[in-house]
């Protein structure tokens, strides 16, 4: 039971994968989420055995457990965002796709494709129902290059492309798309294309020489959703997160042989 005068912070929901190795994925997401002053909650959709050299296995959970792992939270505690990770396969997708339907909440759709090792985490068959199911129920969706060109058959090799890749994904009708420049070769800069259709915002960070980055989109579209469910509009919601995001690739660690995470928590030891 609530104590009197005690406040729920605001509600944020990932329906994501786990990353047994907690760089990436719904660790990624609630550690985000508890930095940014929200309450994260979580749907689980795959489990996989990864640590920083990569992903050495993927199970999906059956449909009837993501569904009521969503119904539990939403129809008890409500949601003030939703935040979309790896789902896997089309089933899984879809189903996904059905719940957001009937939650008014903002979404946040990262539709997550490859791990940051190169390792399939979404099944090609299941391409064209994150186009049509889920992308037209984002809010902001957030692909990164690989996922543009698996999506739209976009390759974004100058900065100038990334409004093409824009245009392809608004085309499935989400609200907002943020096209992730993190792997465009542009120097001392990492540079992102936040867009409605209408209106742009070249989001710049310096770009930190830190290979550590894994965890970094999950990471992005948490505290996306973090920003939407304190009230910010869209721009500031992805602004906000960006200065948290580039902060965190700065603290990478090192962990194990591979790539290290980003660290969530660098705003704690500043």
């Amino acid at each position: 039971m609530t104590p009197p005068g005690a406040q729920a912070p605001p509600l944020v929901l990932t329906v994501a994968g786990s990353d047994s190795g907690g760089g990436a994925g719904i660790q990624a997401d609630l550690k985000a989420m508890l930095a940014l002053g929200v309450h994260g909650m979580s749907v689980l959709t795959a489990v996989t055995a990864q640590n920083s050299r990569g992903v050495q296995g993927v199970w999906e959970l059956p449909v009837e457990a993501v569904r009521a792992q969503y119904r539990a939270v939403v129809d008890d505690i409500g949601v003030q965002a939703v935040k979309t990770g790896m789902l896997a396969s089309a089933a899984l997708v879809e189903t996904v796709a059905e719940l957001l339907t009937d939650t008014a909440a903002p979404v946040v759709v990262d539709p997550v494709g490859v791990s940051k090792h190169g390792d399939s985490l979404l099944a090609a068959s299941a391409l064209d129902s994150v186009r049509t199911k889920l992308l037209p129920l984002a809010t902001v969706a957030t692909p990164n290059l690989d996922e543009v060109t698996q999506l739209i058959g976009v390759h974004v090799v100058h900065e100038s492309d990334m409004r093409n890749a824009a245009e392809g994904i608004l085309s499935y009708g989400p609200e907002w798309v943020l096209i992730k420049g993190g792997h465009l070769p542009t120097g001392r800069e990492a540079v992102d294309l936040l867009t409605d259709g209408t209106e742009e915002h070249w989001l710049r960070a310096p770009r930190h020489d830190n290979r550590h980055t894994h965890g970094t989109g999950c990471t992005l579209a948490s505290a996306i959703a973090s920003g939407l469910a304190k009230g910010l509009p869209v721009p500031e919601a992805v602004r906000e997160a960006k200065e948290y995001v580039t902060g965190a690739i700065a603290a990478g660690f090192a962990l194990g042989e591979g790539i290290g995470p980003v660290d969530h928590g660098w705003r704690f030891r500043e």
